[in-house]
C-alpha cells in the first residue's frame, strides 16, 4: 500500500509538472500567433495507381532476376504505348477517407474533399468512400449525411466501403451510397437512437442542497441532471427520440428502399455477413480489394483535405494525448482491466 501511495504521488507530481511545461508553451504559442490569420487547408492528391505499381515493383525486384524485370518493364511500356492510342480516356475514382468521432469532426475536411471533386467530376467518375465510424450526434451526423448526398445529386456513382464498422450516424452515412461494401466482419447497422443523463437529485437533497431550473416556454428543459424531473418531461424527451428515429428509418429507407425497414431499424447491428442477407450492404469485400481492383482499370487518386494547425492547437492537442496516455496507464496498472 506505501508503494502505490508513493508511486500515485510520483504520478501527481509528474502529470502537473508536464501540464505546466504545456500551458506555458501554449502561452507563448498563443502570444506569437495573436493577430496573425488563421491559415487555410490544403488539398493533397496522391495516385493509388503509382502507390500500387511501387507495391508490384517492389517485390519484382527481389523476386526476379535483371533480365526478367528487362522483360517485364519493355512489356509494361508496349501495354501503357497502346494504351495511350485508345481515343477513350481511363474513368477516375476519387477516393476519400472518414474516420468519424461522436461528432463527426472528419466533416470539416470531408466538405472540402467533396467541393474540390465535384468540379471535375462527372457520371463517369466514381466517388469511394472510406468509412468507419460507431455514430455520434444527431445533427453532426446530419450534416457530414448532407455532404454525401451532394455526390448523389450531381448524378456521380458513391460507393462507400466499410472495413470495420459503420452503425447509427456511421450508416445514416453509409446507405447514401448507390453500392455500399462491407468486410466480412465489419459491425453494421445500429439504426436506433439513444439518449442517458444521470440524476443527482436525490443526493442533493439529503445533503440539503436546493438546486433550481428557470426556464420560459414548456418543454425548454424536459430532463436535468441536477433538478427533479418529472413524469411529464420523460414522456416529451421519450416523444422527441420517437420522432428523431422516425426520421432516421426515413432517411435510411428513401436510399435504401430495398431494406425491411421495421425489421432492421431496431438498434440492433450486425456482421457484414449477416448484413448481406438483411440487405444492408450489397457485396462482401475489403476497401482494398476493391480499390486494388478498381485500379486496373481506373485512374485512381486519393483526397485529403489537410486542416493547418496552428503551434496552440497542435500544443493543445498533445497535452490532452499525454494526459490522456498517463492516466489510462497508472489506471490500468492500478486494476489490471483491459480498455477497448
Amino acid at each position: 500500500m506505501e508503494l502505490l501511495t508513493e508511486y500515485a504521488s510520483f504520478l501527481a507530481k509528474t502529470v502537473t509538472l508536464v501540464i505546466a511545461i504545456l500551458v506555458v508553451l501554449a502561452s507563448f504559442a498563443a502570444l506569437r500567433s495573436k493577430g496573425r490569420r488563421k491559415a487555410a487547408g490544403q488539398l493533397q492528391v496522391s495516385k493509388l495507381n503509382d502507390f500500387y505499381k511501387g507495391l508490384r515493383e517492389r517485390l519484382e525486384q527481389s523476386l526476379f532476376d535483371k533480365d526478367q524485370i528487362k522483360a517485364l518493364r519493355k512489356g509494361e511500356a508496349k501495354s501503357e504505348k497502346k494504351q495511350k492510342k485508345k481515343t477513350e480516356s481511363k474513368p477516375r475514382v476519387f477516393v476519400l477517407d472518414f474516420d468519424g468521432d461522436i461528432k463527426a469532426s472528419a466533416t470539416e475536411s470531408l466538405r472540402h474533399e467533396i467541393t474540390a471533386l465535384l468540379t471535375l467530376a462527372t457520371p463517369k467518375d466514381e466517388v469511394v468512400l472510406r468509412l468507419e465510424s460507431g455514430g455520434g450526434m444527431v445533427h453532426s451526423y446530419g450534416l457530414a449525411s448532407s455532404q454525401l448526398a451532394r455526390i448523389r445529386e450531381a448524378g456521380v456513382p458513391l460507393t462507400v466501403c466499410i472495413d470495420k464498422v459503420a452503425a447509427s450516424g456511421g450508416y445514416m452515412m453509409a446507405c447514401i451510397g448507390e453500392k455500399v461494401i462491407s468486410a466480412p466482419f465489419a459491425i453494421l447497422g445500429s439504426i436506433g437512437v439513444v439518449a442517458q443523463l444521470p440524476n443527482v437529485n436525490r443526493l442533493l437533497k439529503k445533503h440539503d442542497i436546493d438546486f433550481e431550473v428557470l426556464t420560459a416556454g414548456e418543454y425548454k428543459r424536459t430532463l436535468t441532471v441536477f433538478g427533479e424531473n418529472t413524469e411529464k418531461g420523460r414522456e416529451k424527451f421519450q416523444e422527441d427520440l420517437d420522432i428523431t428515429h422516425r426520421l432516421f428509418k426515413n432517411f435510411v429507407a428513401r436510399y435504401r428502399p430495398q431494406l425491411a425497414i421495421d425489421e432492421v431499424a431496431t438498434g440492433e447491428v450486425w456482421l457484414g455477413l449477416a448484413a448481406l442477407e438483411k440487405r444492408l450492404v450489397d457485396e462482401l469485400k475489403t476497401s482494398d480489394e476493391y480499390l486494388a481492383e478498381r485500379a486496373k482499370k481506373a485512374e485512381v487518386y486519393h483526397l485529403h483535405y489537410a486542416e493547418r494547425k496552428s503551434l496552440q492547437e497542435r500544443i493543445g492537442m498533445a497535452a490532452s494525448g499525454s494526459v490522456d496516455r498517463v492516466l489510462l496507464n497508472w489506471w490500468s496498472r492500478l486494476t489490471q482491466q483491459r480498455f477497448w
